[in-house]
């Protein structure tokens, strides 16, 4: 019988209100017991003293690039990357090759991480076919092979009624439905934001206006037709106070803030040149309010990543070549830590709380919580760690980060995934 004893942790476990200075058994992989004092023959014992213990925290938006895209990251690379950043849990994203369009590919997914991941790995389905934004593809199939929701992140379902269709079956199956919003027609041949830094680069830029106007479309469509709308990577100030409306209608909207959103500007651009690329683009300060507020106010439901790795030589190839998209698994909590917490932006239990039980209820999956009973996946936490972000030391195959060299205080220092210790 296995038995691991945290001793003396601030255990902060939203879905059940606790946050006080407590241990917390876990036995055969499970929650056992949290008390203020644990006295029983263990096989291991973690001084947590100083330490902040939470539920394992869950990334709801990750590339894995696997299958297809190896050279970028692999399962097994992207996972350890993932656990080295705090998280047991990740749901990975339909673009990769072939896509994961059909229950083969989901299934494939599934087996792989069981394999290789070192975290617990939930594939997000297409929400057409080949990520051509022409056919659905076959929902109720996907769902029973396992997808946890339907995305074609990384572009946009320009038909408004194939997004009305996909929502339709979102309300029937219960389920998210993912949303990369960019009007594409706005959008061709951009680089990073519209403003003064686009202008004095001499590069293309995108408004935002290309991302209210698909916020706001298919927030009509969800409250339409009553399914399940998530948003992707909220970025602009505009589509934060359109999912503050859609919310206050109650349609049935959720969405998700990146850290690299709440955290640089487009100024970034000059200095990190295409490591700083991504889509949808970094924004102005006055975007990063609105995202920081719309965190604190609940409007934006969850902090997730986009861990988007490209190899070197891609990210090599210039602003107007290179892929968008930087990795984010290893930097995303001492950032939410050093850049919201320790500033006094958000308070912590409910930073804690977007990255453990929100994202698990929106993709209704049992993980996010201390309960006794539920399955023993936990991150540990040091708040005044002070370390600064070496790119060169990551599990991910990737380096395309603007955060490298960045010093940040308050950092993840263990994961434990269903009792293991990692």
């Amino acid at each position: 019988m296995s038995r691991v004893l945290i001793r003396n942790g601030r255990i902060i476990d939203p879905a059940n209100q606790i946050d006080a200075i407590r241990d917390l058994l876990i036995r055969d992989g499970k929650i056992d017991r949290i008390d203020d004092r644990i006295d029983t023959e263990v096989s291991q014992t973690i001084n947590a003293m100083g330490l902040i213990v939470t539920p394992g925290l869950i990334d709801m938006h990750v590339h894995l690039r696997e299958p297809g895209f190896e050279h970028k990251e692999t399962i097994a690379s992207g996972t350890r990357a993932a656990a080295a950043g705090g998280f047991t849990s990740v749901a990975c994203m339909a673009n990769t090759n072939p896509v994961a369009d059909s229950p083969d590919v989901i299934e494939w997914i599934r087996s792989q991480a069981r394999k290789d991941g070192v975290t617990n790995v939930f594939p997000i389905g297409s929400i057409t076919k080949n990520l051509d934004g022409e056919v659905l593809t076959d929902v109720p199939a996907l769902l029973a092979a396992g997808a946890v929701g339907l995305s074609d992140d990384g572009k946009t379902v320009m038909d408004a009624g194939l997004m009305r269709d996909a929502l339709t079956l979102s309300a029937k199956h219960n389920f998210p439905v993912m949303v990369h919003c960019q009007e594409h027609n706005l959008d061709v041949g951009t680089v990073m934001n519209l403003g003064e830094t686009s202008r004095r680069l001499n590069l293309p830029g995108s408004p935002n206006t290309a991302e209210d106007i698909i916020v706001a479309r298919d927030i009509m469509l969800a409250e339409l037709t009553g399914g399940h709308l998530h948003v992707l990577h909220v970025s602009t100030a505009g589509a934060v106070d359109l999912v503050r409306w859609g919310k206050r209608r109650g349609v049935n909207v959720t969405a998700e803030a990146m850290p690299h959103h709440f955290t640089l500007t487009d100024a970034a651009v000059e200095e990190h040149g295409a490591n700083a690329k991504m889509h949808p683009p970094l924004r102005t300060q006055v975007d990063i309010d609105a995202v920081i507020a719309g965190i604190k106010d609940g409007t934006l439901d969850a902090i997730a990543t986009d861990h988007a790795p490209h190899a070197p030589f891609e990210k090599a190839q210039g602003m107007l070549e290179a892929p968008p998209g930087i990795i984010g698994s290893e930097t995303c909590v001492p950032l939410v830590f050093d850049r919201l917490i320790h500033t006094g932006k958000i308070a912590l239990s409910e930073v804690i709380a977007k990255m453990t039980c929100v994202p698990a209820k929106i993709l209704q999956i049992n993980r996010g919580t201390l309960s006794i009973g539920a399955v023993a996946d936990v991150t540990l936490i040091d708040p005044e760690k002070v370390a600064t972000v070496d790119v060169s030391q990551s599990p991910s195959k990737s380096r395309n980060t603007p955060f490298d060299a960045c010093k940040l205080k308050g950092w993840p220092v263990m994961t434990i995934r269903a009792g293991i210790v990692n």
